[in-house]
């Protein structure tokens, strides 16, 4: 479902900035995995999820997504075939619109668009069965206007709009880092229920290390713009912290580092 081959990205190249982000990235997903994706500072896993989206045009190697090739398409040409969660609950839903409203659009996403809009008795059916599985209340609330919701809620929100129309690929950039350790849970949670249920083929950026072990069927941790380890099957059900961060001195060398990343 999503093939990276020797992908390279330099940002600022030959100046004092320069900034080497990603060295030869090579990954392959199959259909259905649920990939989680730690790194401490600078290792490269949102370039490798931007890079994934088209944000910008990757300096060498192939992006590959259910056969077909991206890597000379823009962001807007790829976004019929990725879903995509941000850090900030308020990148992804519209303020000032109904929170059926915005199911709405998502539901329209990829679709031809004609003068008729409006949200109909049978979306609006859609949208409560929907919004049951994100266990917060939301559909009881189909016209309450978004920029009401809090973090949380609009975050879920948001990951059920990317989910919609199912995509070939979910991208999720540390989309519970700004959310209360019980608020990330719940979002947590409603993410592994979107995912199982669809079987969506998933890639998690996280700073917590723990939800990284605990979700997904597949774990890679990036270094220095590479991928350093790739744990999966029976390997990962049994993974440990400490196991994983003395994988990770043992490949690379060095102990591992962020003022970000959470180990429990």
């Amino acid at each position: 479902m999503l093939e990276l081959k020797n992908v390279c990205k330099t940002f600022n190249a030959g100046t004092v900035n320069e900034k080497v982000a990603l060295r030869g990235v090579n990954l392959t997903l199959e259909e259905g995995d649920f990939v989680t994706v730690i790194g401490g500072n600078g290792a490269g896993k949102s370039t490798t999820l931007n890079a994934i989206a088209g944000v910008w045009p990757v300096d060498e190697g192939s992006i590959i997504i259910d056969g077909i090739d991206v890597t000379g398409l823009p962001d807007f040409k790829r976004a019929k075939l990725i879903g995509r969660v941000f850090q900030d609950p308020m990148t992804g839903t519209a303020a000032t619109m109904q929170i059926e409203e915005n199911l709405a659009l998502a539901n329209r996403r990829g679709l031809k668009r004609g003068l008729k809009w409006g949200v109909t008795n049978a979306d609006r059916e859609l949208f409560v069965e929907k919004l049951k599985i994100l266990n917060l209340g939301l559909e009881d609330r189909l016209t309450a206007k978004v920029g009401l919701l809090s973090g949380g809620q609009r975050q879920a929100l948001t990951l059920l709009m990317a989910t919609l129309q199912r995509p070939k690929l979910l991208l999720l950039d540390e989309h519970t880092a700004a959310l209360d350790p019980k608020t990330a849970e719940k979002v947590l949670e409603a993410t592994e229920t979107i995912v199982n249920s669809q079987k969506l083929t998933t890639l998690m950026v996280t700073h917590n290390m723990k939800d990284a072990i605990n979700h997904g069927n597949r774990l890679i941790m990036m270094n220095e713009g590479h991928v350093v380890l790739d744990i999966k099957g029976e390997e990962k059900k049994h993974l440990t912290v400490e196991d994983l961060l003395h994988q990770f001195e043992k490949v690379s060398g060095q102990e591992f580092a962020s003022d970000k990343a959470l180990l429990g």
